[in-house]
Formats: C-alpha cells, sequence, structure tokens
C-alpha cells in the first residue's frame, strides 16, 4: 500500500509505508498520523540544474606508485608518471597539474619536446601519447599503438621531430612527432649485431645521439651488446660485446667516451677509439675480499656522466651497494673527482635525473642539482654545494607521512586563522635546506579573483594532526599536532588491554570536529577517545583533565514490528549522571577495578603546552566485563554550550567541558523513554571482540557492495565497511542489530511540540532510522554557567525516516541556513587583568527578518542513508520528503551553499554525487561520477561550501573537485600556465677547428634520411595512429560559432605573422651577405685590373 503526500509547491511525491507498519514520518510515539497542514511556505528557491556541474580541480599530494620521470631544462617542467596511467606536471608553487591516460596503463617512460609544450608518454600498453602542454588542462593530441612490438625505450633528440622507440626484441622504430606515423626506417635486430652471433641480444635498453654526431645512434642491449649504428649508411659502427648485463649508459659530452652501468654493480668506461676492452672498470662499493676477489654487489640501475667547466666530472648512480650489508637503505652516490658522497635516502629510488644549465648534449653540462624520485618521496639534492644539501619542496608531498584516517575541508573559514595557524607552525619548520631557490621553477600562476578562506584538515594513523591552507587551489601545510602527546608511552612488554583492542597505530584519528570561530578543536581516537583543545599565541603549563565514561548496552537489540504498543524496556545506564535514573534490574552489579580501566593512559602531571593548540580534557570509554569500549561512531560539539556529545553502538553520552562533568550517559534504548517505536528482547551480552585492525589500511580493492550490504552491523568496525543499517524497516524477528548513534548536533530548536520557544536542544541520530530531540536548561549567567549544573532531559520526541541518520542542519522561512550558536575565541593563556576577566562572548544567530510573522518556527532537514526529509518545527509536520536511492545507500551528505543559496549534497556508494534543492528536496544534479567506490573514497569524501568537495583518491594524494558550474566556468582563470613562451638558449660557438675536425653533425638532415620520400612508408599493422580529442582536429570541430572562426582566424595571423617575421629575417641576412659579397668582388676587380692573364 503506497499513500501520497501532496507537498506544498505542488509537486508530488511518493512516501512508501512498510507492510511492517513503520510510519513515513512519525509522532512523539512514533505512530503514523496525517500530516497537519502548514501555514504557506513562501520560500524562492533560486538554484536550478544549470547552477550545477563536476568537474576535478586539482590534485595534492604525492604521486601514488610513481614510475618515471622527465624534465624540461628551458621551460623548467618536471614530469612524474605513475602506474596507474597518471601524468603529474610540476612548475613554481601553484603550477601544479594531474593528466591521466585513459586507459590506466602505467607510464613507462616520459619525453619532454624541450621547449615546445608537448610530452611523449609511453605506456605498458604499448601506445605513445602526445600530450598538448600550451593549455591549462593538457589534452593528448595523437596517440600510437604498436600491435606487434613491445616498446622498451624511447630517446628524443633535442630540437627533432623524430623519436626513436626500442623494442622488447631488439628492433628501433621511428616516429614522426608532427604527424605520429612511423618512418619506413626500421633498425632491425639482426642486421644490427654480426651475422655470426648466435644469440638474440635481447630488448632495447638504451637509445641515444652521439654528442659529436648526430647521425650515428647508439644501441644499447640488455644482454650488454652495444652497437653504434651510423643513420646515413645503415651499418654499425663498432660492436661491443660485453659480459654483465647493461642497465644504463651515459655519454662524456664531447662525444669520445661514454660509461655504462651493469647488473654486478660495476662501472665501465668506453672509448671510441678502442671498443674492444673498456679503458676503466670500478666497482664503486665493491671492495677487494682477501682471495683477491670483488664482494658480489647490487645492480646500479642508472649513471649519468656529467662535466662541469670548474670542478670535475660529475659521476652519479643509484645502487651498487654490496649484498653483505643487510637492511642498508636505498642510496644515491655522488662521485666528483676522488670524492665519493653516498646519499641515503627513506625509500627505494625509483628514478633520477641530473638538471643541467644546457640543453645541448655537445656542450659542457654544468650540472646544478638531482632530482630523485623515490617510491613514497620526491626530493631534489643541490650539488652546486659541497655537502650536498636538499632543496626545501614547496609541493605538499608529505599528505602520506602517516596514513590519513580521516579528512574535513572548511571553506570560508575566517580570514584571521590562516595567518595564525602559520605563525605557530612555522616556528617547528625544519632547518638546513639549501638556501638556492627551487630550480623547478617554470610556468606562471596568479591568484584568482575569487578566493576565500579554505582549510583543509586530515587526521593520521600515528595521531598527527595536520593544518592545511588549501586557499584557491593550492595546498601549503600551516600547522601540525600530536595527539600522541596527550597520553602517556606504553611500556616495552607492557602492552595491556590497549594491545588487544588495537595492535598497530592506538592513536589513529577517526573523527574530527572544529569550530573555527571559537578555534575549539575535539579529536576521535581509534581507542575510543576524545581529546578537546583550545588554542592559545602563547605556552601554558597545565594538567590535562581526564574523564572516565562507561557507555555499556547489556541489551540485545531485537526488533520486531508493532503496530499498536510499544513496549519500553530500560537497562544499565551504567555512567555517571546527574539525573535521577529508572532502577534497573543490573544496576547494583560491581564493576570490576581490573575491567574498569582506559584503552591508554593519560599523563597526569603538570605538561608545558608551546603556542597551539593545547589539551584541556580527554573523554575515555571503559574496558566492561573484560569487553573493549566499542569506537565512537558520532561527536558534536558547541563552543556557546560548553557541551560535547558522543555516541556509539552502545549509547550517548553528553560532556559539560567547562565544569569538566558528564552530563549524561544512557544506552539507546534509555532516550527513547516510553516512545520506542519498536519492541526489544534482551538476551545475554553478546561476546564478540571487535575488529579494529583495518582503520589505517588505505585499501585499492574496491569494494563489493552487495557483499558490504549483507553484513550485520557488529560484525565489522565501521571503519572497515559499509556497516550500518541500511533501513529502518524489519520484516523478520530474526533479524538483529545494534541501534549506533550515528550523528549529533546541538541547536537552537524544540524538544517537544508544545514549547513556544526554541531553546538548547541536541539532535540525536541512530541506525535504524530515528531522531531524538534532547533539551537541555543552560544557565545563560556566565557565572552561574560555572557553578550551576545543565540539565539534560529526553523527553521521548522521535521522528523516523528510512536508513541510518546521517546529517541535520535548519532553516529559516526564508530558506536561509541557521548556523548554530558558537562563543568567540579567546585567548584564556594571555596575561590580562585578574580584576576584570575577560568574559565570554557568545554569537546566537537569530532567525532572518523575512520569517517574522511567522514567529521563531523553523525548518529542519534531516537526511538518512535513503532519504531526505524536512520537518517544520515544533509542530514537527513532515513538509517534503524525497527518496534519494533505493539501490544504493549514501555515505556522505551536507547541506552547503552554492551560488548565495543552499542545498542538500549527497554522495551515494555507488558513486553518485547528488544535490537536493532545500527545502522543497527538488534533484538537481544527480552524476555517476566515480563507478564503483573503495573504503578510503568512502571515509575521506567530504563536501564545503562554494560547492567543492574532496576524497582522498590514494593513500597518498587528495583530489579535489567541484560540483559548482560558476567554478567550473572560473577553473580556467584559477589553474596554472605549464608553458610560457622562452628563447631556446643559442647553441655555443665551438670555433673552426672543432667545427672542422669534430665531425659533421650540423649538416645531419634527417627529414631526408626517415621522410617517406626516401624511407618510404612505416608498417601500417605494427602501429596505429589514432587522433587524440586534444587534437587540432577536434578542436577545430568544437570549435564553432563566431568565436570559433575569430580564435582560428587569430591563429592563422600569428602562424603568418611569425612566418612574415621569419622571413624578413632571412631577406636581411641575404642582403647583408649580398653587400658583403659585392664589396668583396669589387676589391678584387680593383686589385686585378691591370694584371695580365699570365700574371694569375
Amino acid at each position: 500500500m503506497k499513500k501520497f503526500r501532496k507537498v506544498l509547491d505542488g509537486l508530488t511525491t511518493s512516501s512508501p509505508v512498510n507492510p511492517g507498519g513503520s510510519p513515513a514520518c512519525g509522532s512523539a510515539a512514533g505512530t503514523p498520523s496525517a500530516a497537519p497542514t502548514p501555514r504557506e511556505l513562501e520560500i524562492q528557491e533560486t538554484l536550478m540544474s544549470e547552477h550545477f556541474q563536476i568537474c576535478k580541480t586539482v590534485r595534492h599530494g604525492f604521486p601514488y606508485q610513481p614510475t618515471a620521470l622527465a624534465f624540461d631544462p628551458v621551460q623548467k617542467i618536471l614530469a612524474i608518471g605513475t602506474r596507474s596511467g597518471g601524468v603529474r606536471l610540476l612548475g613554481r608553487p601553484g603550477v601544479d597539474c594531474h593528466c591521466q591516460h585513459e586507459s590506466g596503463a602505467a607510464v613507462l617512460q616520459l619525453q619532454f619536446l624541450i621547449n615546445e609544450g608537448a610530452l611523449v608518454t609511453a605506456c605498458a600498453d604499448d601506445t605513445l601519447h602526445l600530450w598538448n602542454l600550451r593549455q591549462r588542462r593538457p589534452a593528448i593530441l595523437h596517440s600510437l599503438k604498436f600491435n606487434r612490438e613491445r616498446i622498451t625505450f624511447c630517446h628524443l633528440p633535442f630540437q627533432s621531430k623524430w623519436l626513436y622507440v626500442g623494442t622488447e626484441r631488439g628492433n628501433t622504430h621511428i616516429v614522426n612527432i608532427e604527424s605520429f606515423v612511423l618512418s619506413g626506417y626500421v633498425i632491425m635486430w639482426n642486421k644490427a649485431i654480426e651475422l655470426s652471433t648466435k644469440t638474440h641480444p635481447g630488448p632495447v635498453v638504451h637509445l641515444s645521439d652521439s654528442p659529436k654526431d648526430e647521425g650515428k645512434l647508439l644501441i644499447g642491449f640488455e644482454s650488454g651488446t652495444i652497437v653504434m649504428w651510423d643513420l646515413r649508411v645503415k651499418r654499425a659502427d663498432f660492436r661491443i660485446y660485453y659480459d654483465e648485463a647493461i642497465h644504463s649508459v651515459s655519454w662524456h659530452h664531447e662525444g669520445r667516451q661514454f660509461m655504462c652501468s651493469h647488473s654486478d654493480g660495476s662501472l665501465s668506461m668506453w672509448n671510441l677509439r678502442n671498443t674492444a676492452k673498456p679503458f676503466q672498470v670500478t666497482f664503486p662499493h665493491g671492495k677487494t675480499q682477501r682471495d683477491g676477489r670483488k664482494e658480489s654487489c647490487k645492480p646500479i640501475l642508472k649513471v649519468e656522466y656529467k662535466t662541469s667547466r670548474n670542478s670535475e666530472a660529475f659521476v652519479i648512480f643509484s645502487g651498487g651497494l654490496s649484498y653483505d650489508k643487510a637492511g642498508r637503505r636505498p642510496t644515491l652516490t655522488i662521485m666528483h673527482g676522488k670524492a665519493i658522497t653516498v646519499l641515503e635516502m627513506d625509500y627505494p629510488i625509483v628514478d633520477f635525473m641530473v638538471l643541467c644549465d644546457t640543453p645541448y648534449l655537445n656542450e659542457v653540462q654544468e650540472p646544478y642539482a638531482v632530482v630523485v624520485l623515490l617510491e613514497k618521496d620526491f626530493v631534489v639534492v643541490d650539488l652546486t654545494q659541497s655537502n650536498f644539501p636538499i632543496f626545501e619542496n614547496p609541493y605538499p608531498m608529505d599528505v602520506h607521512e602517516s596514513p590519513v584516517t580521516c579528512t574535513a575541508y572548511f571553506a570560508d573559514c575566517p580570514p584571521d586563522i590562516i595567518p595564525v595557524l602559520y605563525s605557530i607552525g612555522a616556528k617547528h619548520k625544519k632547518t638546513g635546506y639549501s638556501h638556492k631557490e627551487w630550480p623547478v621553477s617554470g610556468g606562471t600562476w596568479t591568484v584568482g579573483s575569487q578566493t576565500y578562506p579554505e582549510i583543509i584538515v586530515t587526521g593520521h594513523a600515528d595521531g598527527s594532526i595536520k593544518f592545511w591552507d588549501a586557499t584557491a587551489i593550492t595546498l601549503q601545510m600551516l600547522y601540525k599536532l600530536k595527539t600522541s602527546k596527550v597520553f602517556e608511552n606504553p611500556k616495552s612488554g607492557d602492552v595491556g588491554r590497549s594491545g588487544e583492542l588495537v595492535e598497530e597505530d592506538p592513536y589513529a584519528v577517526q573523527m574530527i570536529s572544529w569550530c573555527p570561530q571559537s578555534r575549539i578543536f575535539c579529536v576521535v581516537g581509534i581507542s575510543a577517545h576524545v581529546i578537546l583543545y583550545r588554542f592559545s599565541k602563547h605556552d601554558a603549563n597545565t594538567t590535562i583533565t581526564s574523564l572516565e565514561v562507561r557507555l555499556q548496552c547489556e541489551m540485545e537489540d531485537v526488533i520486531s514490528p508493532s503496530d499498536t504498543e510499544n513496549t519500553p524496556c530500560y537497562s544499565d545506564p551504567s555512567g555517571l549522571s546527574p539525573q535521577p535514573q529508572p532502577p534497573s534490574p543490573r544496576s547494583n552489579t560491581p564493576d570490576s577495578a581490573r575491567d574498569s580501566i582506559p584503552c591508554l593512559k593519560v599523563k597526569d602531571r603538570m605538561i608545558r603546552m608551546p603556542p597551539g593548540y593545547q589539551a584541556e580534557l580527554v573523554v575515555q570509554l571503559l574496558w566492561i566485563d573484560g569487553e573493549p569500549p566499542q569506537q565512537i561512531t558520532s561527536l558534536d560539539l558547541n563552543s556557546a554550550y560548553g557541551l560535547l556529545a558522543v555516541g556509539n553502538c552502545n549509547g550517548l553520552a553528553v560532556v559539560d567541558y567547562l565544569q569538566k562533568t558528564i552530563l549524561l550517559c544512557m544506552n539507546t534504548l534509555e532516550l527513547y523513554g516510553s516512545a520506542d517505536p519498536f519492541q526489544r528482547l534482551t538476551r545475554s551480552p553478546r561476546k564478540n571482540r571487535q575488529s579494529t585492525s583495518g582503520l589505517t589500511e588505505l585499501s585499492d580493492n574496491q569494494v563489493s557492495l552487495d557483499l558490504e550490504r549483507s553484513k550485520s552491523p557488529t560484525s565489522e568496525s565501521r571503519e572497515n565497511s559499509f556497516s550500518r543499517s541500511r533501513s529502518s524497516s524489519v520484516s523478520s524477528i530474526d533479524r538483529e542489530t545494534k541501534e549506533a548513534v550515528t550523528t549529533l548536533q546541538f541547536m537552537e530548536s524544540y524538544g517537544r511540540k508544545s514549547d513556544p520557544l526554541p531553546t538548547p536542544c541536541l539532535w540525536v541520530g541512530t541506525s535504524l532510522g530515528l531522531v531524538l530531540i534532547i533539551p537541555m536548561s543552560i544557565p545563560m549567567d556566565e557565572q552561574e554557567r560555572q557553578e550551576d549544573p545543565v540539565t539534560v532531559v529526553p523527553t521521548g520526541t522521535v521522528l523516523m525516516l528510512k536508513g541510518s541518520i546521517l546529517r541535520f542542519s535548519f532553516l529559516d522561512f526564508g530558506g536561509a541556513l541557521i548556523h548554530s550558536p558558537y562563543e568567540v575565541w579567546r585567548d584564556q593563556q594571555a596575561p590580562g587583568d585578574p580584576d576584570r576577566p575577560r568574559k565570554r562572548k557568545l554569537v546566537n544567530f537569530s532567525p532572518s527578518s523575512s520569517q517574522e510573522a511567522s514567529g521563531d518556527c523553523h525548518l529542519a532537514v534531516v537526511c538518512s542513508e535513503k532519504q531526505a526529509k524536512v520537518f517544520l518545527m515544533p509542530t514537527q509536520a513532515c513538509l517534503y520528503v524525497h527518496n534519494i536511492t533505493e539501490s544504493s545507500f549514501v555515505l556522505r551528505a551536507d547541506v552547503v551553499s552554492v551560488c548565495n543559496s543552499v542545498c542538500l549534497a549527497c554522495f551515494c556508494a555507488n558513486g553518485h554525487i547528488m544535490t537536493l534543492s532545500l527545502p522543497s528536496l527538488r534533484p538537481l544534479l544527480d552524476v555517476n561520477y566515480l563507478p564503483l567506490t573503495d573504503m578510503r573514497i568512502a571515509r575521506t569524501f567530504c563536501f564545503t561550501n562554494g560547492g567543492q568537495a574532496l576524497y582522498l583518491c590514494s593513500p597518498t594524494e587528495i583530489q579535489r573537485i567541484t560540483y559548482s558550474q560558476e567554478m567550473c566556468d572560473n577553473l580556467q582563470e584559477m589553474l596554472g600556465e605549464l608553458f610560457t613562451p622562452i628563447e631556446t638558449p643559442e647553441a655555443q660557438n665551438r670555433g673552426f677547428l672543432k667545427g672542422f675536425f669534430g665531425g659533421n653533425a650540423q649538416t645531419f638532415d634527417r627529414e631526408e634520411l626517415f621522410g617517406e620520400a626516401s624511407a618510404g612508408k612505416g608498417s601500417r599493422s605494427l602501429a596505429q595512429h589514432i587522433p587524440g580529442q586534444g587534437g587540432m582536429e577536434g578542436m577545430k570541430a568544437a570549435a564553432g560559432g563566431v568565436v570559433g572562426e575569430l580564435a582560428r582566424a587569430r591563429i592563422a595571423l600569428d602562424e603568418r605573422g611569425q612566418r612574415l617575421g621569419e622571413l624578413e629575417e632571412r631577406t636581411a641576412l641575404m642582403m647583408s651577405s649580398a653587400e658583403t659579397f659585392s664589396k668583396h668582388a669589387h676589391e678584387m676587380m680593383l686589385k686585378c685590373k691591370d694584371k695580365k692573364w699570365y700574371q694569375f
């Protein structure tokens, strides 16, 4: 049976009533009732579907699982490729761009077209891609898919349009970068090696042209074979057969010798005059043993040989350590003359590059820095100083310093909070960095016109909290807080009961609650503890107050549908509460001192706290009857009330943090009183131990939602699975579930229908879709507030929805958001006049003037995993209802401000992002943003004002997105420019003798050699050309109308003007040359005018 409720805006929405009798919206007792006709609402909703669009904005953090590295020495742009097909482009701070290959194939190699604003990527699916970097959002211009051969190495000479591609079969192909098609010129492996060779040389691992002669290509094969191939005559100049496998090759800039790194930890030097054997073989880290043999060493994976004018050459390599030293960290070795410096790294080295002053390989290189890409970090070493210091990294590459376990996003913060946090955090910065400027300084970026203060807060597995300045799509570390300092260090060998609860990371952060206005900060940890911090600019010597709470539920909440009667059941309150409690059959059970202990021990001595956030109060849940406390599932804090509320699957506790007392400690059933809409049957306490080991495991595996939906909420931690109750409707008496407190909010509202005026209330949402409103009596006078008790009396007011409750919010009759009251921040540690103490200043948001005629009534927006409802308070009439999803469930919901209005934003487990208008709950946006959701995204996804959101897209990266059309339109203005027009440095004058005797590299014409006219067309079956969406073809098709025509005309004019300029320069040179020739000819004529023929 279905009932249809006609809502006020004329729309018709269905609100199903379950067969079991659970009403769509209920009265205080939870029984069905017809909604009273509310007074007419005159709320003009301004948000339309056109105001919304999903778009990724920027990605912060370290590229997850990096694989490749490249650098443009002229543009000074750095590129990092990843295993998942991502490419990260970095320039000066603010220039940070993420690109993604649609295939998701790992990036094997990156090659910049130096100073051309383009990048070639070679991927594991044997596809080459050409990216256009001359636009703020790079796009693929061309792709070339190899069908029969696997790509192993690529090389693009400077100022060349021909890319050399080595393959696993040992062949070398040549690709035209402009057209992205194969040349008919191919160097086959069997032609490169001698015919008498019986074995295959292996894959191509190195390609490079000789600095002395660009017509000579050095090919390195994995087996140890090296071939110098003459491109003009199509034959090998020489061949080298070495016993050890080759990993890399590096030239001396003069082109007369080169260096190879090998799998046995050796470096071999070769001279082109004598290639029969290396003229030098060294084992940099291999010592000679007693029997005269060198000790075995690990492979040297890469070597770079760079020369310098004013000092000896640099030889820089990774690996090569001896095997006997187990446990040594990965190293980068810098050999400068006879000095050898070994730099130990925290993580394995993926790749490194030496940054040099010149892009020309045949000039003295003058290295000035080394970029080292590690598995989980990114380091730049200064080579210009003898102690080789590292540069201070301006990018937020340490987001994952400890695994991120939760996030919070605050937009439009008070403007003074960011400078204050930065000034405190700057005092704890590390020192010893290089004093030179960060060398990756390419691109341009300016702060956009539409900026407002934004802060991202991340909680970590080690208990640390990081505050980040996220203003204007950048990310900069402000302040770091370590919550573990509140507790005593556990003694070695004395694991205690906390070890049974959490084997690793006992301080891991689960939830964050922050009031930027009052600067009060609350942290929930995995060991069932809550820490309350106050901010101060001054240090303090103080003790931390510790409160212990017994939240016990000895009822097993078995629910059966009941249409006619509700049987109240009582259980042991098991806690301290100033209110009288109903008698309980188990209230006289003595508590064992052995069991009534918290998981962690708070420091009980006087502690000196530095400026910043200083711990004031710790609330801990206790072990009961040998069972660990259940993890905290909900938290709210209100600085105006001075109250803190904590809930878990057993019940609710309310703490007065001003008086440091526990006001309320009740299990969930007792909160209902006689208004319990379900019949609860008692059962013996469950003896399941809670699994908590998975909180900090940031799994990349996709979650099977069907499997997760079938699990019982008590079987696993809330953080480990989507394990909250999926619906409040229960059709079987055998179904069991504990009723957890899933969300809490302090607000000025109505606890009862009969209340004439709003009073401080605590709204409680549970996993069964029930909402309880608990009114509170709080003394208003400041002196009385410090001395008189706050009374909290559950009234039994119940509202009902389908699915676990996720979010509360409140609107006035003008449709504006009503914010919770707060206390204005005051520094309690600041020295002041003892005779005139600073008073608390409270800010309470009164309803807007548009609702004066409506009195103090307001609207309550309640969102659950399945549906959203809008209630009229205090009548509790359900005005609007919308079933958000039937097949999935909502993971995160927030009421946010967008375009000077408010909407309800939801993120579902099936990856959909939705927005609903308020108060009518009209669907405005529904986009399948993420096809599947894993636990990391589910745990870290959060919305904020201004149409923004973020989530942890990998264990090391934060992805920010926008669902606002306005921000999507302005995104181009906010992003940095990767390409800036810079003149290519001129090559040094080689001099007459060097130019005459140094080979004819300058006359080498690749076009004549590799072009279709001479080499023919490449094999169509070998490689398939795929035009990219970012190519000119796509641009021409997309650019329609007058704007597109104007843009094309402007481009054509620019190109024509450029060609005319070049023609003018060439004409001027020809005229100058002609004048010189005419002058010399005239002089010769005058000189020879009177000579006879025999005198010549």
